[in-house]
């Protein structure tokens, strides 16, 4: 029998449904049964849903539904969902070749474990896995349980870079590295499986529910090419000369696709890009280029207008007949062939967004523009712009009569003050680092990025362990880590999290985090309500 289930308020955009508070197979056969009758029927209002060991993560549109109102009807589905319904999905087989150097962990785990490695091989490719869920990064499938006799901690020191393919274990569970990245597990082999492909339907191949077997080989099938984006050739207008600090393309973001590790991605000064875009009378959601504190330097190569907002970074466009021109702030430019843009100086904030009229025109994958730049894909070729790179743009829409009006957009405050909601695990701090949390100013370290705003101030310190089991996340959530200094994950942050989640900054307040410069500026926190947020 399971814990008569809880809602959490996870911000002012989401909640999280809780079965329990363990790695459990009924657990997480109650969660996949919630996901799948939220899938044949919606609640109003949802956007999508996040399952993960033990609760499910469902993100909604608030100005559709209150917090109360969802809280209340997802309590009812919660109550009627039977563990035994969660049906299982496809069976998937996953060749492996196991040791050496494929599997550089295998010798040392099998040696803590009292086992040959032989036996290990034996006890991992015996079982059939469940995909509990998806998270960490898109398509890596947390799968158990893993036999009790190879239950291993994680790496002390995670390792700076996992090879694609890894198969690894930690705990008692066991999965696949969909891409290289850090990675903390203990690889034992290596599968030539392509794991994650963007442009393939569906984009991960292992779902949650799924079930999966290893089988040991010593020769891997060749890996299938990935599926190929689709091209156009419209005619290149904007051409890159520098590429400044990090300069990508972003649009709204992709939604659907957190229950596969796929990040929104897109802007995160979000108003500041639907400004430059109304300027232009371009689609709300269409893609523009995100300069951060140092803009790049771009030709013009064909007549085209253009806007900038968000962060001033002095931009000054460069007319043959006119010379030096500095461009103001939300509003409308012609640029003529020829014509240069570019950055001289940061005065305020961190992000600038420089739409195009008709937008910056790559080619979608999973319904966006934008670049996710830890997973390689999208936007243009996964990464970052570089000097010689050339964009083309969509058909330019009809130019609205007048700019529209907007309020002139003011530099953050000092310090920015950031409205949270509290929870879902703020109760993993002890009281008095509760109070620090909300009393005291955070410094914005230099080591942040788009994945999360790290905070800098006085540790936090928690009740008992700073781990928890892996759940979702949204942007604005607020993880604090064993060295008890907060992250808030914003638009490329993980899907999934497994540090506790004290807070979550309310969806209003997300675009100032985008505009606080690294190792200038300062936060404070004041808590509110899901009504009031």
């Amino acid at each position: 029998m399971t814990a008569v289930p809880r809602v959490l308020a996870v911000g002012d955009a989401a909640v999280s449904v809780e079965f329990g508070d363990t790695l459990d197979p009924v657990l997480n056969a109650c969660v996949r049964g919630l996901d799948r009758a939220l899938a044949a029927a919606p609640v109003p209002g949802q956007i999508e849903s996040v399952p993960s060991h033990r609760a499910l993560l469902v993100l909604y549109e608030p100005g559709v539904v209150r917090f109360v109102e969802i809280r209340d009807e997802l309590l009812r589905r919660a109550a009627a969902v039977v563990p035994s319904a969660a049906e299982p999905g496809a069976p998937r087989s996953v060749p492996t070749r196991y040791g050496g150097t494929d599997g550089p962990d295998l010798a040392r785990v099998a040696a803590r474990l009292g086992l040959t490695e032989a036996e290990v091989v034996r006890l991992h490719a015996s079982g059939e896995y469940t995909a509990f869920m998806l998270g960490f990064m898109p398509g890596f499938a947390y799968l158990g349980m893993l036999p009790e006799a190879l239950a291993t901690p994680r790496l002390e020191t995670p390792r700076v870079r996992v090879p694609a393919g890894s198969v690894a274990i930690a705990g008692r569970q066991t999965g696949i590295y969909p891409v290289a990245s850090p990675g903390g597990w203990n690889v034992i082999g290596r599968t030539s499986l392509r794991l994650f492909d963007p442009a393939a339907d569906p984009p991960a191949r292992i779902l949650p529910g799924d079930r999966v077997r290893f089988v040991a080989s010593q020769t891997l099938p060749e890996p299938p090419p990935t599926t190929p984006p689709p091209t156009h050739g419209a005619p290149a207008v904007l051409e890159i000369l520098e590429p400044g600090l990090l300069t990508t393309v972003q649009d709204a973001g992709r939604r659907g696709y957190r229950r596969l590790g796929v990040s929104w991605a897109g802007a995160l000064d979000a108003p500041a890009l639907r400004a430059a875009n109304a300027l232009l009378g371009n689609d709300p959601q269409a893609a523009a280029l995100e300069c951060t504190l140092a803009g790049p330097a771009l030709r013009f190569l064909a007549t085209t207008h253009f806007a900038v907002t968000g962060a001033d970074l002095s931009p000054v466009l460069q007319r043959e007949d006119l010379g030096a021109w500095p461009v103001p702030a939300e509003a409308r430019i012609l640029a003529r062939a020829g014509n240069i843009l570019r950055f001289s100086g940061r005065r305020w904030g961190c992000r600038a967004y420089l739409a195009v009229a008709g937008g910056i025109d790559v080619p979608p994958l999973l319904g966006s523009r934008s670049t996710d730049l830890g997973s390689g894909f999208g936007g243009f070729a996964g990464r970052a712009l570089r000097a010689g790179d050339r964009l083309a743009v969509g058909q330019p829409p009809g130019l609205p009569p007048t700019s529209p009006e907007r309020p002139t957009t003011q530099g953050p405050a000092d310090p920015a003050l950031v409205r949270v909601v509290l929870g879902p695990q703020h109760q993993h701090l002890d009281p008095a680092s509760l109070i620090r949390f909300l009393a005291e100013p955070y410094a914005v370290s230099a080591a942040s990025d788009r994945v999360g705003c790290r905070l800098a101030g006085p540790p936090l310190a928690h009740r008992g362990a700073a781990e928890i089991v892996s759940d979702g996340m949204s942007p604005g959530s607020i993880q604090v880590p064993p060295d008890g200094q907060p992250i808030v994950m914003l638009a490329d942050g993980p899907t999934t999290g497994g540090y506790p989640k004290v807070a979550t900054v309310v969806s209003a307040d997300l675009p100032r985090l985008a505009q606080l410069v690294p190792g200038v500026d300062t936060l404070r926190f004041v808590a509110v309500g899901p009504g009031e947020a």
